[in-house]
């Protein structure tokens, strides 16, 4: 009988799901919406529902499945297996995951952070294949971040280590759901960019997207920045520079603090490439300490949207073996 591990990624929109032979190869990966709105245990039920399309396509019986990640949003305990609070859902305070699926499967099932399951994917088969010291940023609507140190994940007291995106850059800057204000978050990723574009035209800048969009500001996405850098668009090119250098000195403070061989980026926002991350290494390069920032590459990751599924597979793995 060949044992094979589930891995979830559990997103506002989609659950991401593939199941893989223990050497973490894949046999099939699939997606389905969420449905969000319906509430905690509609979304439960929408796990269990992609873990039954997963082995009805393979036709691998739940026994032959020797356990089980899930990656989710917002914050939680991974040790006792409570998602605490998740920005994506209503309906969703103090859900205890790992109670819930035990009635369903006799496998063991484990919870960690969205953003640390992808780390996990990158980390052990993506950008970061045989680093010990690397920081794993994700760049979307938000920002997310997960660190090794040493060569091993850290968690912190509140299992709430590398809130990168909560960097304070300015004092009386934009607010953030964290209550705070000035979050490096809040500027660096999809929904930041887009935002700071959006003020440079109320006040006075111009900018050929506003044709694509028929003038709606509200109608305007990050890649449509990058196309239009592409183009030479001088307002494209402003904000692409001023958000990678903004990003430049956040990860600038992160590389004093952690001294990581490598900074992987990934998310949606990874996309922008070289236009985003050529002023971001030229930022650490001028900023960050000589010694550190020299022994440090930043790159983009590797395994785009399968890093999460890949990653929790991963995660569980190496639970179930003790790490």
């Amino acid at each position: 009988m060949k044992p094979y591990l589930v891995g979830v990624d559990l997103g506002g929109t989609n659950i991401k799901a593939g199941i893989y032979h223990s050497d973490l190869r894949a046999v099939n990966e699939i997606s389905i919406p969420t449905e969000a709105a319906l509430g905690s245990s509609h979304v439960l039920g929408r796990i269990r529902e992609a873990v039954r399309v997963l082995i009805t396509e393979t036709s691998i019986p739940l026994d032959q499945i020797k356990g089980m990640g899930i990656g989710i949003p917002g914050l939680l305990d991974p040790v006792e297996g409570l998602s605490i609070f998740s920005p994506n859902f209503s309906d969703w305070d103090h859900v205890h995951i790992i109670n819930e699926m035990k009635e369903y499967y006799d496998f063991p099932v484990y919870i960690d952070n969205d953003v640390r399951v992808n780390l996990y994917g990158e980390w052990l088969h993506g950008a970061g294949r045989g680093y010990n010291n690397l920081i794993l940023l994700t760049l979307g609507t938000g920002l997310g971040s997960g660190i090794v140190n040493d060569g091993k994940v850290v968690y912190g007291t509140s299992y709430s280590a590398g809130e990168i995106g909560h960097m304070n850059m300015y004092r009386n800057g934009r607010p953030c759901k964290c209550g705070s204000s000035g979050c490096l978050g809040r500027y660096v990723s999809a929904v930041g960019m887009v935002n700071t574009f959006k003020e440079k035209l109320r006040d006075g800048g111009t900018s050929l997207i506003q044709e694509w969009v028929n003038y709606d500001p509200e109608a305007i996405q990050a890649v449509m920045i990058s196309k239009a850098y592409d183009l030479e668009d001088p307002l494209a090119i402003e904000v692409m520079h001023e958000t990678g250098s903004l990003l430049g000195f956040g990860l600038s403070n992160v590389i004093n603090m952690f001294n990581p061989e490598l900074i992987i980026v990934g998310g949606g926002m990874a996309a922008a490439g070289d236009r985003l991350l050529n002023t971001v290494r030229e930022t650490v390069s001028n900023h960050a300490l000589k010694l550190s920032g020299s022994n440090c590459r930043i790159v983009q990751a590797e395994l785009g949207n399968r890093a999460g599924t890949i990653g929790a597979a991963s995660y569980a793995h190496s639970k179930m073996l003790g790490y």
